[in-house]
């Protein structure tokens, strides 16, 4: 993860809820995958990105990507589920899941998405005393900790600016400036000394710039937390929509994998070699 973040070149990295997803990003040759903790939320509750999910269920989700997927994973560690000892507990927790970076927000405790209004930040003493948890925290000093402000909505841009660059001499790896509202901003992002994220929601507050515009202002990672989950959401409603209107599934087969498809996606022969080795069958 490191050595792809070095390269600056608006890296794209899609977000996976689960396990699943994981290894469809995988199967069609994305470099890294993200866990996103607003994906999770809607897909493990069934519930908005208001700070309900837990450390534990996060982390046993990160270790079940992990344990399927060989793609460098970022974990969407929120705001590291409470205080500085939190934060430390938190980052203990998901290196041991596999995570290959973590990004730890600056907002108050419990969060809300980072594209919803009546956001709150804590002050920056607070958020660096977090960063420097984290970074004691971490064993591997591959982990990369990528810092996010939601200033920009709450304080505005310029104060956004001045947190991130407090968060770079903190120590962060990488710097994630959530919801900019226009091309100039992320241009003006884009020059902070420590390589950045830019998080592009469909529906969401942030210009939606091609994958080589970010690349020519130098961005590191380009984001697409939740487009995997936006387009589930639209297929399910899709192909049960025509089942309880036509009362079957006839004319609509091209809108679902095969049967084939998907157990080759789960690695089923893998599975089956396994079965065959371990009982001679």
């Amino acid at each position: 993860m490191k050595q792809l973040v070095e390269q600056r070149n608006a890296l794209l990295v899609p977000g996976a809820a689960n396990a699943l997803n994981a290894r469809i990003i995988e199967d069609l040759g994305f470099e890294a995958a993200y866990l996103t903790g607003a994906g999770l939320a809607n897909t493990y509750l069934g519930m908005p990105d208001l700070g309900l999910v837990t450390v534990t269920e996060l982390a046993e989700t990160a270790a079940r990507i992990t344990d399927v997927c060989s793609l460098p994973l970022i974990v969407d560690i929120d705001t590291g589920f409470g205080n500085s000892l939190n934060v430390y507990r938190t980052v203990k927790l998901l290196e041991r899941s596999g995570a290959a970076a973590l990004q730890l927000e600056d907002q108050i405790f419990p969060k809300k998405c980072g594209h919803f209004s009546g956001k709150g930040v804590v002050p920056l003493p607070e958020m660096i005393g977090k960063i420097h948890a984290a970074l004691d925290a971490r064993q591997d000093q591959n982990l990369l900790l990528i810092a996010r402000t939601d200033a920009r909505a709450v304080e505005g841009f310029e104060r956004a600016l001045e947190r991130a660059h407090a968060m770079t001499e903190a120590g962060a790896d990488i710097i994630f400036v959530e919801a900019p509202e226009s091309v100039e901003e992320l241009r003006a992002i884009a020059q902070l000394p420590a390589p950045q994220l830019a998080n592009l929601v469909i529906g969401g507050r942030t210009p939606l710039l091609t994958i080589d515009e970010l690349r020519e202002l130098g961005f590191a990672v380009a984001l697409y937390a939740n487009a995997a989950l936006q387009a589930t959401i639209r297929a399910v409603q899709d192909i049960l929509r025509h089942l309880k209107e036509q009362g079957s599934l006839s004319g609509a087969e091209e809108k679902l994998a095969s049967f084939s498809e998907r157990q080759r996606v789960v690695a089923k022969e893998a599975f089956d070699a396994l079965e065959a080795r371990y009982t001679g069958s």
